[in-house]
């Protein structure tokens, strides 16, 4: 019985630690954002799943052979009764760049992240990334020509950025507008020679100031100004009668077996449906051409009565009393009904389709973030991907979506923010303010 009781002993000694041992598992590692540049101060946002428990964590960065410590976090050991924990996923961040590690050079370099698991084994994992540290901030030289924009308008700057930079532009207010290279100017050395075409949109105070922006995701911004002149603009108001029968019609026509009263379906097209119409319009910026496609200035709808302008804001009055407001991003141009509807320049088709609200619906594409829209078609003539000529049919008038008679909705927009049509109808507008800036023939 001696012996029995002395070999369980032995085994439970050599057992139990042997099981602990084994159960004992890996921590997991990844980089919740990844990473391939790291400046001054950059970031780095890690997550370590491991159920048992992390006792140290420690992000280095290694170059040329040396290591260079960032991050260090941990915990009290727990080697017996780790088994019994249910540890959540960690997630942490260290700061990597020169202010962590200043002997750091601009060049190649490794991010090392080292987990120890906190149980028996205290098993060691390593997640590494190569990355490149960039040191040299952006900066800006903007041009110096005189900037004359209308409220609701567009306008057109050049700059030359250096330094290291991955994102460059205009903002106004709280609109972003991209950069695009400066036609025929080849980056020197680290500089390079770009123009952004940018709206001061309609809702902007006219006190705002428009600046150039470079970025890194580093973190690291340099900003410029230029010269520019606003020209406020009182943008019409207008009240606008609903009858019964234009609420049940567009009801029935663009919310068809929905629940709630006519009014109520109504007044979720006008609002919750335009944003999310207006949302598919704006993102149909990302698939510009980043080249020129118009040629000239763009044509009004031959012949046609303005029935409403740009930014016209409307009050909707049903039974005598205001039951919503919204206000009209584009020109409404009548003529007669079901007249040939023609591209105002040439350009690509990006869009061929119903859309909500502005029924059938025709989008062209000029390049560097310019379109053009065309709403309310009773006819579609073209699909996406076909370049049109300036005078092209496109398709035909017509009182689809939320239309209340035969007309073309027209409208325009710059990087997915749209501006009033009338200064780019306009040769004078459009030599004075866009193409004098860029090259002949760009």
């Amino acid at each position: 019985m001696k012996i029995i009781l002395i070999a369980l002993l032995v085994l439970f000694c050599v057992g139990a630690p042997a099981a602990l041992f084994f159960l004992s598992g890996p921590t997991a590692l990844e980089f919740v954002e990844p990473v391939e540049v790291i400046g001054s101060e950059t970031p780095l946002h890690i997550r370590a799943v491991n159920s048992n428990g992390i006792r140290a964590l420690r992000v280095f960065v290694e170059q040329n052979g040396e290591r260079h410590q960032i991050f260090e976090t941990s915990a009290p050991a727990n080697r017996w009764t780790f088994w019994l924990n249910d540890t959540p996923a960690q997630e942490v961040t260290a700061q990597a760049g020169t202010a962590a590690a200043p002997a750091l050079t601009d060049g190649q370099a490794t991010i090392i992240v080292e987990a120890q698991s906190n149980d028996l084994r205290g098993r060691m994992d390593t997640l590494t990334a190569e990355v490149l540290v960039k040191t040299k901030p952006p900066s800006l030289a903007v041009d110096d020509h005189q900037h004359y924009i209308n409220q609701g308008g567009s306008e057109l700057v050049v700059f030359t950025v250096s330094g290291y930079w991955t994102e460059a532009g205009v903002r106004v207010g709280s609109y972003t507008f991209r950069s695009y290279p400066f036609p025929g100017s080849p980056a020197a050395g680290d500089a390079e020679k770009r123009f952004a075409l940018f709206a001061f949109p309609w809702d902007v105070p006219a006190d705002t100031i428009p600046v150039v922006y470079a970025s890194n995701p580093t973190g690291a911004e340099a900003t410029g100004r230029f010269w520019f002149k606003v020209f406020p603009k009182d943008f019409r108001a207008r009240q606008l009668p609903l009858s019964e029968e234009f609420v049940d019609t567009i009801a029935a026509r663009l919310d068809p077996g929905g629940t709630g009263d006519a009014l109520s379906r109504f007044l979720r097209i006008n609002g919750e449906v335009r944003k999310q119409n207006n949302q598919t319009l704006s993102d149909l910026r990302l698939k510009t051409e980043e080249r020129m496609l118009w040629s000239g200035p763009f044509a009004q709808l031959g012949n046609s009565k303005v029935e409403s302008q740009f930014a016209d804001a409307r009050d909707y009055m049903y039974q005598d009393r205001k039951v919503d407001h919204q206000v009209h991003l584009g020109f409404d141009l009548s003529v007669t009904q079901n007249i040939d509807v023609v591209a105002a320049n040439a350009g690509r088709v990006l869009f061929a389709e119903d859309l909500g609200i502005y029924g059938n619906c025709v989008v062209v594409d000029h390049g560097y973030g310019l379109q053009s829209i065309y709403a309310h078609l009773s006819e579609i003539g073209v699909k996406p991907g076909d370049a049109v000529a300036k005078g092209q049919r496109l398709g035909k008038s017509g009182s689809t979506g939320l239309a209340g008679g035969d007309h073309l909705h027209f409208s325009m927009q710059v990087d997915g923010v749209q501006v009033n049509p009338v200064e780019w109808w306009d040769a004078h507008w459009l030599q004075d303010r866009i193409h004098s800036k860029l090259p002949a023939g760009s």
